[in-house]
């Protein structure tokens, strides 16, 4: 009798393992399910590492991506084919951010019963909120230069334009990339990369001191051309004389940020610089961005000045500082980005977003940088910020140029960034001018 006992208990004990494998298993592949499918090892839907199924197209119904004789093809058009390469993706996979990569489960049509099975078997096809036409303008103005440019629409956070250069065509990718004209190719720039923000992070400062510098629109400050600290010098361009707050801002006034980022404090500084996202990351599409960086300068230091003026060992990611000005634009709340066309029955419901700045805050930056010039910008109303970001080692600066429009219908925020391009006004601003005008003529 004890026999059988132990006998039954330890069939029991069998059993209990295998249910508790099965259902580890089965946990799992809920889990991971789709991840396991869309490896490049799946020949059913891989074709030499290249997944072989399912169609791509903009937001305008343009193929970005298609499948033809079992074998990947791209656009019609040479132009729009190197626009979109870092956001559909190249044949061999090289650019892990591209629509081929991310959304491969959707594009095989994965789901938890058939697994990529289906009766075509050629996949599904998504769209992306990308316009193909606005790419390809803004490859051409940025015309060979290192750099990306970034428009979505800060009320739903649909990326309408995102392009890296440099590039090159998937259909005909060229032999070698080892060489300095194709350096860093297989990066997008827009979401991968983080360069040092200049200017552009004085809106930063800015709305970190109305928040936190009692009477700061009231204040009055001395620039001489520089600011003397207990530990070092910060310049500035020009001698801009007694100003007061807003008029710093409109003439990038270095010592009217160095100051408020010195009485502010460290602290106060890389809380704002977290809270807004430009020292950390933000997810887009399922893709998590570069990280940018704020680093905490001794007290009364020039280096925590120039922190302030987004200098020192600042750093921000293009596509969080897309997210930023967009929260200006949207009174203080920050949209959730996607380059991915949502579902028809996400569609309907309110997109993710998250208040990072008191709305008080938001408008009085928007007053701020308003743009008056519309000899340079016709038919925008814009709001911008210009950066001319040091980066030293002999190298020209970065140019940036970021900002929103609040044209009717046209709830348009944008980043560009020229690499080693020089100033941002001359360089950066009309890129970002060439692009909008696209975008509203329709």
């Amino acid at each position: 009798m004890n026999k059988v006992n132990t006998r039954a208990l330890s069939v029991l004990i069998l059993v209990g393992i295998a249910l508790l494998g099965i259902g580890f298993y089965i946990v799992r592949y809920i889990m991971f399910g789709d991840d396991w499918a869309s490896a490049p090892f799946n020949a059913t839907v891989f074709s030499r590492g290249v997944l072989a199924v399912g169609t791509i197209t903009d937001r305008n119904g343009v193929i970005l991506a298609n499948v033809e004789d079992g074998k990947r093809e791209f656009a019609d058009n040479a132009d729009v084919r190197r626009s979109t390469l870092h956001v559909v993706g190249d044949k061999d996979g090289n650019i892990g951010t591209g629509a081929l990569s991310v959304f491969a489960p959707e594009l095989m049509g994965f789901n938890l019963i058939t697994g990529s099975y289906s009766v075509t078997s050629t996949g599904r096809q998504i769209s992306l909120t990308i316009d193909s036409r606005l790419n390809t303008e803004a490859l051409r103005a940025l015309d060979g230069r290192r750099g990306a440019v970034l428009v979505s629409n800060y009320l739903t956070g649909e990326i309408l334009c995102m392009v890296s250069s440099p590039t090159f065509d998937p259909a005909d990718p060229p032999d070698n990339v080892d060489t300095p004209a194709f350096e860093g190719v297989y990066v997008n720039r827009a979401i991968q990369s983080a360069f040092t923000p200049g200017s552009t992070f004085k809106l930063a400062t800015a709305a970190a001191a109305i928040e936190q510098v009692p009477r700061v629109f009231t204040r009055e400050f001395e620039c001489t051309g520089e600011l003397v600290t207990a530990r070092g010098t910060v310049t500035c361009p020009r001698v801009h004389g007694t100003l007061d707050f807003e008029r710093g801002m409109q003439v990038s006034c270095n010592i009217v940020y160095g100051e408020l980022a010195i009485e502010m404090g460290a602290d106060v500084m890389a809380r704002y610089a977290e809270r807004f996202s430009l020292s950390g990351r933000t997810v887009i599409s399922g893709i998590t961005t570069a990280s940018g960086n704020f680093e905490k300068a001794s007290p009364n230091s020039a280096d925590l000045a120039w922190s302030g003026v987004g200098q020192f060992t600042n750093t921000v990611c293009p596509a969080t500082m897309l997210r930023f000005v967009g929260a200006i634009a949207n009174e203080g709340n920050a949209v959730e980005l996607s380059f991915r066309e949502r579902s028809r029955m996400s569609a309907v419901l309110p997109s993710r977003t998250e208040r990072i700045m008191d709305r008080t805050t938001a408008l009085s930056l928007n007053d701020m940088i308003r743009v008056d010039n519309r000899q340079s910008f016709p038919g925008l109303e814009i709001h911008a910020k210009s950066g001319t970001a040091q980066v030293g080692g002999g190298r020209d600066p970065h140019a940036w140029y970021v900002g929103y429009i609040t044209n009717e219908n046209y709830p348009l925020s944008f980043v560009v960034i020229v690499e080693n391009g020089g100033g941002g006004t001359a360089e950066a601003s009309p890129i970002a001018n060439r692009v909008l005008q696209r975008a509203i003529s329709g």
